[in-house]
Protein backbone atom coordinates (compact mmCIF):
# COMPACT_ATOMS: atom_id res chain seq x y z
CA UNK A 1 0.00 0.00 0.00
CA UNK A 2 1.91 3.48 -1.00
CA UNK A 3 1.75 6.42 1.40
CA UNK A 4 -1.01 8.45 1.16
CA UNK A 5 -2.83 11.55 2.76
CA UNK A 6 -6.76 11.31 3.83
CA UNK A 7 -9.58 14.38 4.75
CA UNK A 8 -10.92 13.48 8.02
CA UNK A 9 -12.77 15.88 10.58
CA UNK A 10 -13.49 15.45 14.77
CA UNK A 11 -15.19 17.07 17.44
CA UNK A 12 -13.38 19.71 18.54
CA UNK A 13 -13.58 20.80 22.29
CA UNK A 14 -16.48 22.87 21.86
CA UNK A 15 -18.00 20.61 19.82
CA UNK A 16 -17.11 22.51 16.58
CA UNK A 17 -16.15 19.99 14.05
CA UNK A 18 -12.19 20.15 13.04
CA UNK A 19 -10.76 19.35 9.60
CA UNK A 20 -7.90 17.39 9.65
CA UNK A 21 -5.25 15.52 7.39
CA UNK A 22 -4.31 12.06 7.87
CA UNK A 23 -0.84 11.26 6.63
CA UNK A 24 0.18 7.79 6.43
CA UNK A 25 3.08 5.73 5.33
CA UNK A 26 3.05 2.80 3.24
CA UNK A 27 2.42 -0.25 5.41
CA UNK A 28 1.62 0.08 8.77
CA UNK A 29 3.08 2.90 10.82
CA UNK A 30 5.43 2.63 13.45
CA UNK A 31 4.17 5.65 15.44
CA UNK A 32 1.94 8.41 15.14
CA UNK A 33 2.57 11.96 15.91
CA UNK A 34 0.47 15.05 16.46
CA UNK A 35 0.88 18.67 14.66
CA UNK A 36 -0.30 21.65 16.20
CA UNK A 37 0.44 24.73 13.80
CA UNK A 38 1.34 27.92 14.44
CA UNK A 39 -0.81 31.11 15.32
CA UNK A 40 -3.39 31.95 12.47
CA UNK A 41 -1.75 29.54 10.49
CA UNK A 42 -3.56 26.05 9.53
CA UNK A 43 -2.62 22.43 8.73
CA UNK A 44 -1.89 22.96 5.06
CA UNK A 45 1.31 25.71 5.71
CA UNK A 46 3.90 24.16 4.09
CA UNK A 47 6.12 23.29 7.54
CA UNK A 48 3.49 20.80 8.41
CA UNK A 49 2.96 19.29 4.62
CA UNK A 50 6.60 19.33 4.42
CA UNK A 51 7.19 17.71 7.97
CA UNK A 52 4.45 15.61 7.47
CA UNK A 53 5.63 14.17 4.14
CA UNK A 54 9.36 13.80 6.01
CA UNK A 55 7.82 11.70 8.43
CA UNK A 56 5.85 9.27 6.69
CA UNK A 57 9.23 8.57 4.56
CA UNK A 58 9.81 7.33 8.02
CA UNK A 59 7.04 4.61 8.57
CA UNK A 60 5.29 7.61 11.14
CA UNK A 61 1.41 8.67 10.24
CA UNK A 62 1.02 12.09 11.09
CA UNK A 63 -2.61 13.74 12.40
CA UNK A 64 -2.39 17.81 11.68
CA UNK A 65 -5.39 19.60 12.00
CA UNK A 66 -7.31 23.42 11.51
CA UNK A 67 -7.78 24.54 15.37
CA UNK A 68 -11.49 26.36 15.58
CA UNK A 69 -12.50 28.98 12.92
CA UNK A 70 -9.11 28.64 11.14
CA UNK A 71 -8.28 27.01 7.50
CA UNK A 72 -11.50 24.13 7.13
CA UNK A 73 -12.78 24.16 10.50
CA UNK A 74 -15.94 25.20 11.92
CA UNK A 75 -16.45 28.23 15.19
CA UNK A 76 -15.33 31.67 15.38
CA UNK A 77 -11.46 31.98 15.43
CA UNK A 78 -13.01 35.22 17.82
CA UNK A 79 -14.33 33.38 20.70
CA UNK A 80 -11.27 30.46 20.73
CA UNK A 81 -8.25 31.15 22.94
CA UNK A 82 -4.93 29.65 24.34
CA UNK A 83 -7.11 27.30 26.64
CA UNK A 84 -9.51 26.46 23.69
CA UNK A 85 -6.59 25.33 21.87
CA UNK A 86 -5.13 23.16 24.17
CA UNK A 87 -8.80 21.48 24.19
CA UNK A 88 -8.76 21.24 20.73
CA UNK A 89 -5.72 19.20 20.73
CA UNK A 90 -6.55 17.39 23.85
CA UNK A 91 -9.98 16.42 21.50
CA UNK A 92 -7.58 15.47 18.20
CA UNK A 93 -5.71 12.88 20.68
CA UNK A 94 -9.13 11.30 21.66
CA UNK A 95 -9.94 11.10 18.03
CA UNK A 96 -6.46 9.00 17.22
CA UNK A 97 -7.12 7.22 20.64
CA UNK A 98 -10.71 6.10 19.58
CA UNK A 99 -9.77 5.25 15.41
CA UNK A 100 -6.10 5.02 15.28
CA UNK A 101 -3.89 5.26 18.30
CA UNK A 102 -3.32 7.66 20.47
CA UNK A 103 0.13 10.04 19.48
CA UNK A 104 3.26 8.97 20.78
CA UNK A 105 4.81 12.32 19.44
CA UNK A 106 3.68 15.50 19.76
CA UNK A 107 4.76 18.46 17.40
CA UNK A 108 3.77 22.09 17.87
CA UNK A 109 5.18 25.05 15.59
CA UNK A 110 5.53 28.06 17.24
CA UNK A 111 2.10 29.03 19.19
CA UNK A 112 1.04 25.17 18.31
CA UNK A 113 4.33 24.37 20.28
CA UNK A 114 3.39 26.13 23.19
CA UNK A 115 -0.17 24.16 23.37
CA UNK A 116 1.77 20.79 23.24
CA UNK A 117 4.01 21.85 26.11
CA UNK A 118 0.53 22.56 27.95
CA UNK A 119 -1.24 19.36 27.04
CA UNK A 120 1.78 16.97 27.01
CA UNK A 121 1.21 16.15 30.49
CA UNK A 122 -2.38 14.79 29.94
CA UNK A 123 -1.77 12.86 26.96
CA UNK A 124 -0.48 9.42 29.03
CA UNK A 125 0.42 7.62 25.88
CA UNK A 126 3.23 10.46 24.43
CA UNK A 127 6.66 9.65 24.96
CA UNK A 128 8.31 12.11 23.23
CA UNK A 129 7.50 15.70 22.78
CA UNK A 130 8.93 18.42 19.78
CA UNK A 131 8.73 22.39 19.55
CA UNK A 132 9.72 24.30 16.38
CA UNK A 133 10.49 27.87 17.10
CA UNK A 134 7.91 28.17 20.15
CA UNK A 135 7.47 30.59 22.75
CA UNK A 136 8.17 29.71 26.39
CA UNK A 137 5.13 31.47 27.15
CA UNK A 138 1.70 32.07 24.64
CA UNK A 139 1.66 35.66 25.44
CA UNK A 140 4.55 36.75 23.48
CA UNK A 141 1.86 36.34 20.89
CA UNK A 142 0.85 39.24 21.88
CA UNK A 143 3.34 41.41 20.59
CA UNK A 144 2.27 40.42 17.21
CA UNK A 145 -1.17 42.77 17.75
CA UNK A 146 0.41 45.51 20.76
CA UNK A 147 -0.49 48.41 18.30
CA UNK A 148 -3.79 47.87 18.57
CA UNK A 149 -3.68 46.31 22.94
CA UNK A 150 -5.78 50.29 23.75
CA UNK A 151 -8.28 49.55 21.37
CA UNK A 152 -8.81 45.61 22.68
CA UNK A 153 -8.51 46.96 26.22
CA UNK A 154 -10.89 49.54 25.56
CA UNK A 155 -13.69 48.41 23.40
CA UNK A 156 -13.73 44.49 24.33
CA UNK A 157 -12.19 43.14 20.79
CA UNK A 158 -10.22 45.07 17.80
CA UNK A 159 -9.13 43.48 14.26
CA UNK A 160 -5.74 42.70 13.99
CA UNK A 161 -3.80 42.02 10.57
CA UNK A 162 -1.56 38.86 10.96
CA UNK A 163 0.84 37.73 7.85
CA UNK A 164 -1.44 40.16 5.41
CA UNK A 165 -5.02 38.47 7.13
CA UNK A 166 -7.94 39.97 9.27
CA UNK A 167 -8.79 38.36 12.88
CA UNK A 168 -11.13 39.86 15.59
CA UNK A 169 -9.32 39.28 18.68
CA UNK A 170 -10.93 39.39 21.89
CA UNK A 171 -9.67 41.07 25.27
CA UNK A 172 -10.56 37.39 26.65
CA UNK A 173 -8.30 35.99 24.14
CA UNK A 174 -5.55 38.72 25.71
CA UNK A 175 -6.25 37.62 29.51
CA UNK A 176 -6.41 33.85 28.41
CA UNK A 177 -2.88 33.70 27.37
CA UNK A 178 -1.52 36.13 30.05
CA UNK A 179 -2.72 33.39 32.69
CA UNK A 180 -0.87 30.80 31.27
CA UNK A 181 2.70 30.16 32.03
CA UNK A 182 4.52 26.89 30.79
CA UNK A 183 7.54 26.23 32.97
CA UNK A 184 5.63 24.40 35.54
CA UNK A 185 4.16 22.39 32.51
CA UNK A 186 7.51 21.81 30.91
CA UNK A 187 9.06 20.47 34.35
CA UNK A 188 6.44 18.07 34.80
CA UNK A 189 5.39 16.81 31.63
CA UNK A 190 7.80 13.76 32.05
CA UNK A 191 8.21 13.43 27.82
CA UNK A 192 11.67 13.06 26.09
CA UNK A 193 12.35 16.94 24.77
CA UNK A 194 13.45 18.20 21.45
CA UNK A 195 13.69 22.18 20.89
CA UNK A 196 14.13 23.01 17.30
CA UNK A 197 14.60 27.05 17.28
CA UNK A 198 16.28 29.11 14.36
CA UNK A 199 18.78 31.78 16.02
CA UNK A 200 18.06 34.23 13.15
CA UNK A 201 13.70 33.65 13.88
CA UNK A 202 12.71 37.24 14.01
CA UNK A 203 9.16 36.24 15.07
CA UNK A 204 9.99 34.22 18.19
CA UNK A 205 13.11 35.11 19.63
CA UNK A 206 15.67 32.36 20.30
CA UNK A 207 15.76 33.32 23.88
CA UNK A 208 12.71 31.32 23.98
CA UNK A 209 14.17 28.27 23.24
CA UNK A 210 16.44 28.54 25.95
CA UNK A 211 13.97 29.39 28.80
CA UNK A 212 11.95 26.22 27.11
CA UNK A 213 15.00 24.31 27.69
CA UNK A 214 16.06 25.31 30.90
CA UNK A 215 12.22 24.91 32.71
CA UNK A 216 12.42 20.99 30.93
CA UNK A 217 14.11 17.99 32.77
CA UNK A 218 16.01 15.49 30.67
CA UNK A 219 16.00 13.39 28.07
CA UNK A 220 15.87 17.21 26.38
CA UNK A 221 17.96 18.13 23.42
CA UNK A 222 18.17 21.29 21.53
CA UNK A 223 18.78 21.81 17.36
CA UNK A 224 19.31 25.10 15.96
CA UNK A 225 17.99 25.44 12.56
CA UNK A 226 20.38 27.80 11.98
CA UNK A 227 19.74 30.28 8.96
CA UNK A 228 16.29 28.87 8.75
CA UNK A 229 12.96 31.08 8.94
CA UNK A 230 10.22 31.27 11.47
CA UNK A 231 7.72 29.57 9.24
CA UNK A 232 10.35 26.64 7.90
CA UNK A 233 9.41 28.28 4.06
CA UNK A 234 12.32 26.36 2.64
CA UNK A 235 11.77 22.71 1.89
CA UNK A 236 15.41 21.73 3.12
CA UNK A 237 14.63 22.82 6.78
CA UNK A 238 11.56 21.07 7.03
CA UNK A 239 13.29 18.23 5.47
CA UNK A 240 15.69 18.33 8.07
CA UNK A 241 13.59 18.42 10.74
CA UNK A 242 11.74 15.28 9.44
CA UNK A 243 14.78 13.59 9.59
CA UNK A 244 15.95 14.68 13.11
CA UNK A 245 13.04 13.89 14.82
CA UNK A 246 12.93 10.26 13.30
CA UNK A 247 16.42 9.39 14.62
CA UNK A 248 16.51 11.10 17.69
CA UNK A 249 12.26 9.63 18.41
CA UNK A 250 13.74 6.43 17.88
CA UNK A 251 15.16 5.51 21.17
CA UNK A 252 12.28 6.76 23.14
CA UNK A 253 9.62 5.03 21.38
CA UNK A 254 10.38 1.15 22.64
CA UNK A 255 9.00 -2.15 21.72
CA UNK A 256 10.50 -4.80 19.88
CA UNK A 257 10.26 -4.15 16.52
CA UNK A 258 12.84 -1.87 14.96
CA UNK A 259 11.51 0.94 13.26
CA UNK A 260 13.07 1.89 9.51
CA UNK A 261 12.75 4.75 6.70
CA UNK A 262 12.99 1.66 4.57
CA UNK A 263 9.50 0.83 4.72
CA UNK A 264 8.79 -2.54 2.20
CA UNK A 265 12.65 -3.16 1.89
CA UNK A 266 13.63 -6.64 1.20
CA UNK A 267 16.41 -8.23 3.73
CA UNK A 268 19.64 -8.12 2.36
CA UNK A 269 18.92 -5.01 0.31
CA UNK A 270 20.34 -1.31 1.14
CA UNK A 271 18.61 1.73 -0.18
CA UNK A 272 20.04 5.01 -0.11
CA UNK A 273 17.96 7.99 -0.95
CA UNK A 274 18.62 11.61 -1.09
CA UNK A 275 17.26 13.45 2.05
CA UNK A 276 17.04 16.80 0.31
CA UNK A 277 18.51 18.33 3.54
CA UNK A 278 21.98 19.69 2.37
CA UNK A 279 23.90 18.97 -0.57
CA UNK A 280 25.07 15.04 0.08
CA UNK A 281 22.50 13.76 2.71
CA UNK A 282 21.38 10.57 2.51
CA UNK A 283 19.20 8.04 4.45
CA UNK A 284 20.62 4.21 4.41
CA UNK A 285 17.47 2.09 5.17
CA UNK A 286 19.08 -1.56 5.41
CA UNK A 287 16.56 -4.79 5.04
CA UNK A 288 13.73 -2.53 5.77
CA UNK A 289 14.88 -3.07 9.64
CA UNK A 290 17.68 0.21 10.55
CA UNK A 291 18.20 3.38 9.21
CA UNK A 292 20.87 5.49 9.23
CA UNK A 293 22.18 8.61 7.59
CA UNK A 294 25.55 9.44 5.38
CA UNK A 295 26.70 12.93 4.48
CA UNK A 296 30.15 14.63 3.73
CA UNK A 297 31.46 16.69 6.33
CA UNK A 298 31.19 20.97 6.29
CA UNK A 299 34.48 21.11 4.72
CA UNK A 300 33.51 19.00 1.77
CA UNK A 301 30.26 20.81 0.81
CA UNK A 302 28.11 18.40 3.14
CA UNK A 303 25.86 18.76 6.38
CA UNK A 304 28.10 16.36 8.94
CA UNK A 305 24.84 14.66 9.37
CA UNK A 306 26.18 11.07 9.31
CA UNK A 307 29.31 9.20 8.35
CA UNK A 308 31.33 9.55 5.05
CA UNK A 309 30.76 6.37 2.28
CA UNK A 310 34.58 5.32 3.66
CA UNK A 311 33.64 5.90 7.32
CA UNK A 312 30.38 3.61 6.46
CA UNK A 313 33.17 1.15 4.44
CA UNK A 314 35.47 1.17 6.88
CA UNK A 315 32.58 0.51 9.70
CA UNK A 316 32.10 -2.73 7.93
CA UNK A 317 35.07 -4.12 7.76
CA UNK A 318 36.10 -3.48 11.07
CA UNK A 319 32.58 -4.78 12.48
CA UNK A 320 33.02 -7.89 10.44
CA UNK A 321 36.89 -8.47 12.02
CA UNK A 322 35.65 -7.99 15.32
CA UNK A 323 32.30 -10.26 15.20
CA UNK A 324 35.05 -12.86 13.14
CA UNK A 325 37.10 -12.77 16.13
CA UNK A 326 34.57 -12.95 19.07
CA UNK A 327 33.09 -16.57 17.42
CA UNK A 328 36.33 -17.27 16.85
CA UNK A 329 37.58 -17.17 20.70
CA UNK A 330 34.31 -18.18 21.62
CA UNK A 331 34.82 -21.41 19.65
CA UNK A 332 38.11 -22.25 21.13
CA UNK A 333 37.24 -21.27 24.68
CA UNK A 334 39.66 -18.45 24.68
CA UNK A 335 38.66 -15.94 27.27
CA UNK A 336 38.43 -12.90 25.30
CA UNK A 337 36.76 -9.66 27.04
CA UNK A 338 36.53 -7.69 23.90
CA UNK A 339 37.97 -6.61 20.85
CA UNK A 340 38.51 -3.15 19.59
CA UNK A 341 39.80 -2.90 15.68
CA UNK A 342 41.10 0.73 14.50
CA UNK A 343 40.81 1.77 10.93
CA UNK A 344 42.24 4.38 9.00
CA UNK A 345 42.07 4.68 4.99
CA UNK A 346 44.21 6.83 2.82
CA UNK A 347 45.98 6.53 -0.38
CA UNK A 348 49.47 6.48 -0.98
CA UNK A 349 51.92 6.40 -4.17
CA UNK A 350 52.38 2.69 -5.76
CA UNK A 351 55.26 2.90 -5.68
CA UNK A 352 55.80 2.53 -2.12
CA UNK A 353 53.96 -0.35 -1.50
CA UNK A 354 56.19 -3.42 -1.98
CA UNK A 355 52.92 -6.17 -1.79
CA UNK A 356 50.89 -3.86 -4.53
CA UNK A 357 50.30 -5.82 -8.09
CA UNK A 358 49.59 -1.96 -9.00
CA UNK A 359 53.11 -0.15 -10.07
CA UNK A 360 51.63 3.38 -11.57
CA UNK A 361 49.56 6.30 -9.35
CA UNK A 362 48.09 5.66 -6.15
CA UNK A 363 46.31 2.98 -4.36
CA UNK A 364 44.61 2.19 -1.29
CA UNK A 365 45.80 1.56 1.95
CA UNK A 366 43.25 0.54 4.57
CA UNK A 367 45.19 0.38 8.33
CA UNK A 368 44.25 -1.98 10.98
CA UNK A 369 45.01 -1.59 14.06
CA UNK A 370 43.65 -4.67 16.46
CA UNK A 371 43.38 -4.82 20.54
CA UNK A 372 42.57 -7.81 22.25
CA UNK A 373 41.64 -7.67 26.02
CA UNK A 374 41.51 -10.67 28.34
CA UNK A 375 43.98 -12.95 30.39
CA UNK A 376 45.31 -14.68 27.30
CA UNK A 377 49.28 -15.37 26.60
CA UNK A 378 50.82 -13.50 23.53
CA UNK A 379 50.29 -16.55 21.54
CA UNK A 380 46.49 -16.84 21.69
CA UNK A 381 46.61 -12.83 20.95
CA UNK A 382 48.13 -14.00 17.58
CA UNK A 383 46.12 -16.65 17.11
CA UNK A 384 42.39 -14.18 17.38
CA UNK A 385 44.36 -11.51 15.59
CA UNK A 386 45.39 -13.50 12.76
CA UNK A 387 41.49 -14.65 12.10
CA UNK A 388 40.50 -10.76 11.54
CA UNK A 389 41.96 -11.44 8.28
CA UNK A 390 39.32 -14.08 7.23
CA UNK A 391 36.85 -12.07 7.91
CA UNK A 392 34.26 -12.32 4.67
CA UNK A 393 34.48 -8.21 4.62
CA UNK A 394 38.01 -8.35 4.52
CA UNK A 395 37.68 -11.26 1.70
CA UNK A 396 35.29 -9.29 -0.73
CA UNK A 397 37.54 -6.28 -0.37
CA UNK A 398 40.09 -8.23 -1.44
CA UNK A 399 38.87 -10.03 -4.10
CA UNK A 400 37.52 -9.36 -7.71
CA UNK A 401 34.68 -7.65 -7.44
CA UNK A 402 31.79 -7.28 -10.15
CA UNK A 403 29.32 -4.72 -10.08
CA UNK A 404 26.61 -4.09 -12.12
CA UNK A 405 24.45 -1.24 -12.49
CA UNK A 406 21.25 -0.37 -14.36
CA UNK A 407 18.76 2.84 -14.45
CA UNK A 408 15.54 2.53 -13.01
Amino acid sequence: MAARSEKVTFAGAHGDMLAARLDLPEGHPTAYALWAHCFSCTKDIFAASRVARGLTDHGIGVLRFDFTGLGASDGNFANTNFSSNIGDLLAAVDFMRDTLEAPKILIGHSLGGAAVLAAAGKVPEAKAVCTIGAPADPAHVAELFQEKREEIDAKGEAEVLLSGRPFRIQKQFLEDIESHKLANDIASMKKALLVFHSPIDNTVGIENAGQIFAAAKHPKSFVSLDDADHLLSRKADAVYVANVIDAWVDRYLGGDQPRSAGIGVDPGTVVVTETGAGKFTNTVSIGGKHTLYADEPASYGGNDTGPTPYDLLLSALGACKSMTMRMYADHKGYPMDRAIVTLKHDKIHAEDCLDCETKGGKVDRIETEIEIIGDMDEDTRQKIAAIAEKCPVHKTLKSEVLIESRLK
